[in-house]
């Protein structure tokens, strides 16, 4: 397992109720699975809809190893114009 420094923007902030949080995982679905543990319904219905960034990239595989150090930015979808 690795530690992992969880950003949350917009309602997944206000969701989790926290900014950001470090977690150990070894792969994104491993992260997913605490996260919704952690912060219950409210952050899991944001995490339905959200786009994940690992390192600044797009993930979506579950599967994928996590590197050391690794950073993922949970990002909500926004509104506005």
């Amino acid at each position: 397992m690795v530690q992992v420094t969880v950003r949350y923007f917009a309602a997944a902030r206000a969701a989790a109720g926290i900014a950001q949080e470090t977690i150990s995982a070894s792969t994104l679905g491993e992260l997913l699975s605490r996260l919704r543990s952690r912060h219950g319904e409210r952050l899991s219905s944001v995490l339905a809809v959200s786009s994940l960034l690992l390192d600044g990239l797009n993930i979506r595989d579950g599967w994928a190893p996590l590197p050391p150090d690794a950073e993922v930015d949970v990002l909500p979808p926004f509104a506005g114009g």
